[in-house]
């Protein structure tokens, strides 16, 4: 085959559709069809619809608010729609409720699951979560029932933040327990004395909205500031004296730690016992971010052992916390029940940008802030699915071999494909390349809508390449490849040898694989997660690591090596349909022929 080569820098801000802003806050018309390029004889008629909810008659939309919203947020919603607020709804009232509306507003109390959307019969267009987190909300059902789900991300930030330096300080002078001491009757002024907060540092992890601004008022407060994510701009840490550092640096050099990451798999229980034994001794921690990010069962034994001398929580595992509990109970951790974002003006700003989301998105405008895919015909879906699965889990392959302090700023696309430049629209396999590579360590959900917003905010910088070869162009690609600039690799075959990360892949009868790691050719199904092993080629090497995974009960579902030529290295990739646990990836690592190894979960 011979190949011709297109290379152009994507501006991650800037790619609409030809017919149609994808600005959040142009308004669309209230029905709109925007077609998709022609490929000769074998055609598909293929459509982005997006539709508003102002009927036929001009009557107006219904929008149900089922949980307390500030006013101002109420007034904006009844200048544009018919308003029902209904507090404390039972599942059965809403699902009755919900088929005369368009739109559902609720907070964190309402569930929001696949009966409701049922229920609509079809009529609910848009839920608005008013706040951060959507656990309630049934994503996949909304996407299926045709619905918009957009919350309300940047009104809480500073109440936040304010609240995590309210913690810090409460906790570094003992004000709740001193205060409860002298309710008692008590005056033990020597029981309750405190540690200053100035010249001490503060590790803060998850630099984003939140961890910005708990950075900008400690560092007035006279702290030394660390942080540590993946994806925070240096320039953005370097404007307000913050240093970027890696996560275990962090640990080890603290004297505070605050914690504004969200909860993914990957920060599930991310303060645990193995970690907090990194931590200088007597460390003091506050998390106003997720409960799930720290293993409190961990936490008690690290402040009864002294590594950890207090802790200050906003959040919990489960919400409420059981009343005996060993954590809330300790004499030396301070309580909230989560108050991150009760203030009067936080509460006000997020019904505000609530209400705004939702009658943008009834007439018909895509917001910054929707957190799942729109509607796509389903003969695009069809044919892109594949390649779709494929884009997202070479992202997250990709962004998982980067060494935890070299942050990704440069992502290199490579499409190699028979069709015209002009008929091949990569902007959903671009977003979810995007998808794959953030979501794994960040609580934004990406989609076509916010894809390109979402990288530009981290700093992101993607760009795009295609690679027109000769041949049928009946089948959309050949193969896509991911690369990672300017990034330390934990697995260093994975490396091109112009230093990148990098991995290829393509699809076999509808079937993802993973085809290229680094410049080793290797063949793997895309399924369950991956192990690869670079090792020394030579004779019962498949045999031995297939022994050890099988005494583990750890089932292999596809096993490829690619080698530089006999008797060399080679790379050994081991699809698994579950995760080994930390003694047999140990075992593996051990035979002698490995050089090293890495474990990818998809």
């Amino acid at each position: 085959m011979s190949a011709a080569t297109a290379s152009s820098s994507i501006s991650v801000a800037t790619n609409s559709l030809k017919n149609v802003s994808l600005s959040s806050r142009s308004p669309l018309p209230s029905a709109i069809s925007v077609a998709f390029p022609n490929r000769g004889r074998n055609t598909l008629h293929r459509r982005l619809v997006l539709v508003s909810c102002t009927a036929a008659d001009g009557s107006k939309p219904t929008i149900l608010v089922a949980e307390k919203l500030g006013e101002a947020g109420v007034k904006l919603l009844e200048d544009f729609a018919n308003v029902d607020c209904s507090y404390n709804m039972t599942p059965e009232e809403l699902n009755t409720k919900i088929s005369l509306c368009d739109a559902l507003i609720v907070r964190s109390g309402t569930k929001v699951g696949r009966e409701v959307f049922e229920s609509s019969r079809g009529r609910l267009k848009v839920v608005g979560r008013a706040g951060v987190g959507i656990d309630n909300v049934d994503l996949s059902a909304a996407t299926e029932f045709g619905c918009l789900v957009v919350n309300a991300p940047t009104a809480n930030t500073i109440a936040a933040a304010e609240h995590g330096i309210a913690l810090m300080a409460a906790m570094a002078r003992n004000v709740a327990q001193s205060d409860a001491s002298v309710k008692a009757g008590e005056w033990k002024r020597s029981k309750y004395v405190g540690v200053s907060l100035v010249g001490k540092t503060l590790a803060v992890l998850g630099f984003g909205k939140v961890g910005t601004e708990v950075a900008r008022r400690a560092k007035g407060l006279g702290m030394r500031v660390i942080a540590h994510d993946p994806y925070a701009p240096a320039d953005r840490a370097h404007a307000i004296g913050v240093d970027l550092v890696s996560f275990d640096e962090a640990l080890a050099t603290a004297d505070f730690i605050s914690l504004h990451m969200p909860l993914t798999p990957t920060t599930s229980k991310i303060l645990n016992d193995e970690t907090f034994a990194k931590m200088k001794k007597g460390v003091r921690i506050v998390n106003v971010a997720r409960g799930g990010v720290i293993d409190e069962d961990a936490l008690v034994r690290a402040l009864d052992s002294g590594i950890v001398a207090q802790a200050a929580l906003d959040v919990f595992t489960k919400e409420p916390p059981s009343k005996d509990s060993k954590l809330v109970q300790h004499e030396r951790v301070t309580v909230t029940p989560h108050l991150g974002a009760s203030t009067m003006e936080a509460q006000e700003g997020v019904a505000i940008e609530i209400a705004e989301a939702v009658v943008g998105a009834l007439n018909g405008e895509l917001a910054a802030t929707a957190v799942n895919a729109p509607m796509v015909s389903a003969e695009v879906l069809t044919e892109l699915k594949p390649y779709v699965v494929l884009a997202e889990k070479l992202g997250r392959l990709a962004v998982q071999l980067v060494a935890g302090g070299s942050g990704v700023k440069n992502v290199k696309i490579t499409y190699a494909s028979a069709r015209a430049t002009d008929d091949l629209d990569t902007r959903l396999l671009r977003a979810m390349i995007t998808k794959g590579i953030i979501e794994p360590i960040s609580d934004v959900y990406v989609n076509l809508v916010n894809a390109d917003f979402t990288a530009k905010q981290r700093g992101l910088r993607l760009s795009e390449e295609r690679v027109l070869l000769d041949g049928s162009p009946e089948s959309p690609l050949e193969t896509i490849t991911v690369q990672l600039g300017n990034v330390e690799s934990k697995f260093a075959s994975s490396l091109s040898e112009s230093g990148e990360v990098k991995v290829e892949g393509r699809v076999k009868d509808g079937v993802p694989h993973l085809t290229k790691v680094g410049s080793f050719e290797v063949d793997v199904t895309l399924e369950g997660s991956i192990i690869l092993c670079r090792q020394v080629d030579q004779p019962g090497m498949i045999g031995t690591v297939g022994s050890i995974l099988g005494e583990s009960n750890v089932n292999v579902n596809f096993m490829s090596v690619g080698r530089i030529a006999p008797r060399k290295q080679a790379i050994m990739a081991i699809g698994v349909d579950d995760q080994p646990s930390k003694d047999t990836l140990k075992k593996i690592g051990e035979i002698p022929a490995v050089e090293e190894f890495v474990f990818l979960k998809l």
